[in-house]
């Protein structure tokens, strides 16, 4: 088999390849062995038809067709490896000459990963939020601990702001009452801000068993997005009781005897949480400009299918399990089409230069993965799935999914290699030290699982 390869632009060759017949003669034994045990002639057995027989009958091309149909994938992956490409997708092939028992000659055109020139990144700089935490912060974060060990108590008077009321809810279109439009024995709590825009000020000043009627712009449901006439009935009205701030509150909230302790403990949870907030920010920050020295050419097939992809995902998954169609989604984010599809074209554009870039990065650092780093990556995936690391481990090999999850562990590495050589400053013009957070692989998982369709090493071809 001869093959060359022509560049038709930075992410798209063409294969050119001749096989000398005698190379289809294996695949050609198989399609006489296929064509036998699927037709039956007068006089002969099943699976027992003579070549020349099959051929009178039924002619030599469809033998040929078979033969090459099946003989395809194998030459083309042969082409792929003598070229030393890294495919994208499924070929375009097209048969040039076929001549029986003399050549088989075929073209093959498909999207391949751009050759990338990383530069020396050692000269980033980036500056990230300081790690300040005030003692209001701190005090916040008591008050939110107090708030979860509010009791509530009936009261006879009206309801007021933070009160806890139960109460029913109907709501109509256009005079009709909505099928998922009514809900009974509803808990909230007046300012909380969790159900519909208007209802503070409907139920506010209302005693058990008043209602009112107040108009809201539904935000879920089967008329996302209209504007619906609300009728609220109060059935009960509780006020909030907080407990005193005290180290009593401290030995129930808490492991610690004193309030004091509480709070400094909170202090230094409030700090933990600020310095992994400060390496996710440093690591997007270096991540763009990373991105913004490198030049990636993105196949155009390859960009459509991600955008077709992340908005398939959207409609189907994301916004069907909030009970949104895209229109609504669109209404309540207050944009066009035309800028959602501007802003996914862009994300999607950054995902797959991401991948591409960070990819050639693993390379050229000669990153690998160990069975270690893949288990703590594999237990991440699992817990922000849903599923335990076993479910999450099978689906995991049954999908085939395994090289993806190497990749994506292989690609924090990666990006933490350019982390660690940048230049990370805080808004008070210190340099912080990243070395202790174990973050890195986070903030690439995300950019990369947005990016599936750059996986591909190429599908398989037929005539």
């Amino acid at each position: 088999m001869k093959s060359a390869v022509e560049t038709l632009n930075p992410t798209r060759v063409r294969l050119t390849v001749e096989v000398p017949f005698e190379e289809l003669k294996p695949s050609l034994d198989a399609a006489y062995k296929k064509i036998n045990q699927q037709v039956t002639v007068p006089g002969f057995r099943k699976g027992k038809i003579p070549a020349r027989v099959i051929d009178q009958r039924f002619g030599r091309g469809a033998v040929l067709e078979e033969a090459v149909n099946d003989a395809l994938p194998k030459f083309y992956s042969e082409a792929v490896s003598e070229g030393e490409l890294n495919p994208l997708g499924q070929p375009e092939v097209d048969i040039t000459e076929l001549k029986d028992n003399e050549l088989l000659a075929f073209t093959a055109e498909v999207d391949v990963r751009p050759t990338l020139e990383i530069p020396d990144y050692s000269g980033i700089e980036v500056e990230v939020d300081a790690v300040e935490v005030s003692d209001e912060d701190v005090e916040k974060s008591v008050e939110q601990l107090r708030e979860r060990f509010a009791s509530t108590a009936p009261v006879e008077r009206a309801a007021a702001e933070g009160d806890v009321l139960t109460i029913d809810l109907e709501a109509k279109v256009d005079g009709e009452v909505l099928e998922d439009g009514v809900a009974q024995g509803v808990s909230y709590t007046i300012g909380s801000g969790e159900l519909l825009d208007g209802i503070d000020e409907a139920v506010t000043g209302l005693e058990a068993g008043g209602s009112a009627t107040f108009t809201s712009e539904l935000k879920g449901g089967s008329a996302a997005g209209r504007e619906a006439e609300v009728k609220v009935d109060v059935t009960a009205v509780q006020a909030r009781e907080l407990p005193e701030l005290d180290d009593e509150f401290a030995q129930l909230a808490s492991e610690f005897d004193t309030l004091e302790e509480l709070k400094a403990d909170s202090r230094r949870r409030l700090e933990e949480g600020k310095k992994y907030e400060q390496a996710t920010q440093a690591q997007e920050k270096v991540l763009d400009a990373l991105i913004e020295l490198v030049e990636v050419p993105i196949p155009e097939k390859l960009l459509e299918d991600e955008v077709r992809t992340r908005k398939h995902n959207l409609e189907n998954h994301q916004l069907g399990q909030m009970g949104l169609t895209l229109d609504s989604y669109l209404k309540i984010q207050e944009k066009t089409a035309e800028e959602f599809d501007a802003e996914l074209k862009q994300q999607a554009e950054k995902g797959i230069k991401t991948q591409f870039i960070l990819d050639e990065l693993v390379n050229k650092e000669q990153l690998s993965v160990g069975q270690e780093e893949l288990t703590e990556h594999l237990m991440r995936r699992a817990q922000s799935s849903g599923m335990s690391p076993d479910q999450f481990a099978q689906a995991v090999v049954e999908g085939g999914q395994v090289p993806m999850l190497v990749g994506e562990v292989a690609r924090g590495k990666a990006l933490a290699v350019v982390v660690e050589a940048a230049t990370v400053k805080d808004t008070n013009g210190e340099v912080v030290d990243l070395d202790d957070e174990d973050e890195t692989a986070e903030t690439v998982e995300a950019e990369s699982a947005e990016a599936p369709a750059a996986e591909s090493t190429g599908d398989k071809p037929e005539a």
